[in-house]
Formats: structure tokens, C-alpha cells, sequence
């Protein structure tokens, strides 16, 4: 079976890509910093029948992405890696003239430093899989100039070019960023809590990120929309 670390899969689009993997046949390592609501996500993804490892902690924590390889290690290898966790570093988000020097600074330290720890920790499981592939979680945010996202959104495009950075430096490996697009979310209520527009649900935009798992294509950033309007031509 296909292993995945999936970090941040409690709520939202972790939970959801969790799901659709499980259906997939795939075991899962899955993480988040909140014990019980993780373990819900758990339970979701093993009654589709995967085996899964729930490892609540925060990916900042060296010591908690270490204990998320050996996981992978122990279902017998590593194929795709997911940085799903995020910090906003300000709730609700605000201009960049009031930004809290430490949120940005815990932004970057969730968004960037911790990605590229886990990376780091994972390359030689990835090295070894025949299909070995990291999908950093992106925004529009990253690529765009939003009032008041500054902060959340230079992580993002920190994060953006790791990944493409990376994608060089091992390109035996798939390394994809994802801009999954606006989505309902307990980060998106936490940014902007005024804004009650509809959204679409995490779910929606999961069959985005099942097409690269299908369609296989070189390593760069993608919008989930994108790729699903394109897996269904």
C-alpha cells in the first residue's frame, strides 16, 4: 500500500484528503495538534479501510516530525508528503502596518521552517519510493497582493519557493505547490471572521489534488481547479 504523512488533517482539507486517500487504498500518518479532533479524522479514514497512525503534536516540534517519518518508516516507506499545516499569524488577519512581529514570526516558523524540516527528515523515504512526491499547500495569497494578508501570504510564497527549489534539486521526486483556492475553513473564519460570503466546502477541490496523483505532472504549482477541470476532459 501507498504511505502519506498528511500534517494538519483534524479539520478542513487535511481531513478531506485523508478521506479520499483512505478510499484509494492508501496508509496514512497523519498529523495535527489537537488530540481529539485528529483522532476523528483517524476514525473517518479507517472505516474507508486504511491503516493510519494519528500523531497529535505541532510540526514545529523537530522531535514531532522525526516521530512522523518513523511512522511512515514503520508502514514500510514514505511515497507523498503533505504540508497542509498553517499559521495565519494574526487572527483575524491585519495590515501589515499592525502585523506582530511574532506572528509573522510563527507564521513562517509553521509555513516554511517546519515544511522543510519534515522534507528534510523525509528525503531519504521519498528518495527511496518509485513515486516519491511533496505537495505544499499553497494560496492565492502567495502569487497576489490581498490587504491584510501580507503576512500569511509571503509564507506561502516562501513556501512556494522551497518547493520549486527543491523540485530542482531532486528531481527524482514530484514536488508540487497547490493553490487549493477558497475554501470554508475554521483558517479562512479565524482571518477574516466578518466575511460570511459562502465558500466552497474542503472536500470540493480534493479531486484537484487527486489528479496529480493520477495525471503524474512535472514538478510546479498548480491550481486544484485547474487540475480538476483538467482530469475531467
Amino acid at each position: 500500500m501507498p504511505v502519506a504523512i498528511i500534517t494538519g488533517a483534524s479539520k478542513g482539507l487535511g481531513r478531506a484528503l485523508a478521506g479520499a486517500l483512505a478510499g484509494r487504498g492508501w496508509d496514512l500518518v497523519l498529523d495535527a495538534r489537537t488530540a481529539k479532533v485528529l483522532q476523528e479524522s483517524a476514525e473517518a479514514a479507517r472505516a474507508r479501510g486504511a491503516r493510519v497512525v494519528a500523531l497529535p503534536g505541532d510540526v514545529t516540534d523537530a522531535a514531532h516530525r522525526r516521530e512522523l517519518v518513523a511512522a511512515a518508516r514503520a508502514f514500510g516507506g514514505l511515497d507523498l508528503l503533505v504540508s497542509n499545516a498553517s499559521a495565519l499569524g494574526a487572527e483575524p488577519l491585519v495590515r501589515l502596518d499592525a502585523l506582530p512581529l511574532d506572528g509573522l514570526r510563527a507564521a513562517l516558523e509553521t509555513n516554511v521552517v517546519a515544511a522543510l524540516g519534515l522534507v528534510q527528515e523525509a528525503l531519504p523515504l521519498l528518495r527511496e519510493s518509485a513515486m516519491g512526491a511533496v505537495v505544499a499547500v499553497s494560496s492565492d495569497a502567495a502569487a497576489e497582493a490581498y490587504e491584510t494578508w501580507g503576512g500569511y501570504g509571503a509564507s506561502k510564497a516562501a513556501l512556494d519557493q522551497l518547493a520549486a527549489v527543491l523540485a530542482v534539486e531532486e528531481p527524482g521526486l514530484r514536488v508540487w505547490a497547490v493553490d487549493p483556492g477558497d475554501m470554508n475553513t475554521d483558517l479562512y473564519a479565524a482571518a477574516v471572521p466578518e466575511d460570511e460570503d459562502p465558500r466552497p466546502e474542503p472536500g470540493s477541490v480534493v479531486p484537484g489534488f487527486l489528479a496529480l496523483l493520477d495525471r503524474v505532472p512535472a514538478s510546479g504549482r498548480y491550481a486544484a481547479a485547474d487540475l480538476a477541470g483538467e482530469a475531467v476532459r
